[in-house]
């Protein structure tokens, strides 16, 4: 490869590790082509596997403000570059892994910071952002709720209290 192709592939990894929210490095060697299509459907729409040489991707981290531990450049590199949530393409990774067990997960990027291949794992467990989201509302939803019940509950209390006072001043005015 020419140097000016070089320099075009590390400036199109810099933009893709600038332009993704998460990347996951791993180590496909040993996957037939099928598989790594396969891989590719598997992660969704928005993420890009690409087969990649390390040191242009090395120097591409670089650029882009990321720094990479040497051994995730050891062998064969694959990186998915995740443009949207990066649980739901973790998932797909770890998924295929279970199958495919060539798949090896060395690490990744997450919003800028390094990741071990431990902790993509654990990013796979999480549920998708819409659901913690879903779940957060229906918690606020809910005190929501039991704090209208008490507003609702003072005033009716109120009135019983009134009441009660009320017919207790009857009794002891009737009773004189």
């Amino acid at each position: 490869m020419a140097r000016p192709d070089k320099a075009a592939a590390v400036a199109e990894l810099t933009d893709k590790f600038r332009s993704s929210n998460a990347a996951v490095l791993t180590e496909y060697r040993g996957l037939t082509v099928a598989q790594l299509k396969t891989l590719r459907r598997s992660l969704g729409e928005n993420a890009q596997y690409a087969v990649v040489k390390n040191t242009l991707t090395k120097i591409a981290a670089n650029e882009a403000g990321i720094t990479l531990e040497d051994q995730l450049f050891a062998g064969p590199t694959a990186v998915a570059f995740v443009t949207g949530d990066p649980v739901e393409s973790a998932k797909g990774l770890r998924d295929f892994a279970k199958d495919n067990p060539n798949l090896i997960i060395k690490g990744g990027v997450l919003d800028g910071k390094a990741l071990s291949a431990d902790e993509i794992k654990k990013l796979a467990d999480l549920e998708s952002r819409e659901v913690l989201l879903s779940k957060l509302a229906g918690a606020m939803k809910g005190k929501q709720s039991q704090a209208a019940s008490v507003f609702q509950a003072l005033p009716s209390k109120l009135v019983r209290t009134v009441d009660a006072l009320r017919a207790k001043q009857d009794e002891q005015g009737g009773a004189e």
